[in-house]
């Protein structure tokens, strides 16, 4: 389990002993990040931080912290007004420019899920975290970085509102589902159709709210999912399709899902036939799932479907 320790550094125990009547609430203080892939020490809150993942840059706009480098692209739209117009690009999620994250002297560095395996490398030039989230467990995961976040810049109780709205959220959107039936969650990717299950992306769906999947035993793909046919939508008949369109969260084909799945098999279904689809946003479900606004967007999206 990810953690964090907070421990005085040095100098602040030195201008501690110096200087009595300095309060502990000033002291500099150091704090030792654990996280997927070792422990990370960090002096003092950063000033300068860079990201590598649209979630982290989610979540440290939802905290309030500025961001100073961002990925060069696949921004999501909710997020853009939020990008700063003079925010560094340094590089794609894939693959970072290591030499400008070098040139930009910051504070922090934060991979997480497509560009974790640049932690080697980042971690030699500047201190850096992953914030990598394990999908099973996606929703705990998230406000678990939300907390660690808070920790590092000293926004514990604005941490804790967060976490407290997206726990709300979910009771409010998990009492919604309750007997409303099963579900699949489907991906469409390049004309193809896959099934998210229990240790995908929107995991949340069945973990956390409680819907019962329409298809046992889901062997989830990185990005088509569980391979299947119309035909087999038909024959398993969910009473509920949530469905993310990884062609529109990469920036192409903008509404293909829709077209894919307006056809006569899917169309008999039992979630077809009660305006029971729902399309959620996608790049908050394909590219910022572990991101609080991406999910609390999304969140909103399931309980306006289960209300309609």
């Amino acid at each position: 389990m990810n953690t964090i320790t907070r421990t005085p550094s040095l100098l602040a125990a030195l201008v501690a002993g110096a200087l009595a009547f300095t309060s502990l609430g000033t002291q500099a203080q150091e704090v030792t990040v654990t996280h997927p892939q070792g422990e990370t020490t960090i002096t003092g809150v950063p000033e300068k931080v860079l990201v590598s993942d649209w979630a982290a840059f989610d979540n440290l706009t939802s905290l309030g912290v500025p961001v100073a480098g961002i990925p060069s692209s696949n921004v999501p739209a909710y997020l853009a007004d939020s990008v700063p117009a003079d925010a560094l690009k340094i590089g794609s999620l894939q693959e970072p420019d290591f030499e400008g994250i070098a040139a930009a002297d910051a504070d922090l560095y934060i991979v997480a899920a497509r560009s974790r395996t640049a932690y080697p490398t980042a971690a030699e030039i500047l201190p850096t975290i992953d914030l990598t989230v394990d999908n099973a467990d996606l929703v705990e995961g998230v406000e678990a970085n939300i907390t660690k976040l808070g920790e590092i810049f000293g926004l514990q109780e604005k941490a804790a509102e967060l976490n407290a709205n997206l726990e709300a959220k979910i009771a409010e959107v998990k009492a919604a589902a309750e007997g409303k039936g099963t579900a699949l969650v489907l991906v469409t990717n390049a004309g193809n159709v896959g099934v998210y299950g229990p240790g995908s992306r929107v995991a949340w769906i069945y973990n956390e709210l409680g819907m019962p999947s329409a298809m046992a035993d889901v062997e989830d793909g990185d990005h088509g999912g569980d391979s299947v046919s119309f035909e087999f939508i038909l024959e398993t008949n969910p009473d509920w399709l949530f469905v993310v369109d990884r062609d529109a969260g990469v920036g192409e084909n903008t509404g293909a899902a829709a077209a894919l799945l307006d056809n006569e098999l899917v169309n008999q279904t039992t979630a077809a036939k009660e305006g029971h689809i729902v399309y959620l946003d996608p790049q908050a479900a394909y590219v910022t799932m572990h991101g609080y606004n991406g999910l609390m967007l999304m969140l909103d999206q399931v309980l306006e479907g289960l209300n309609s």
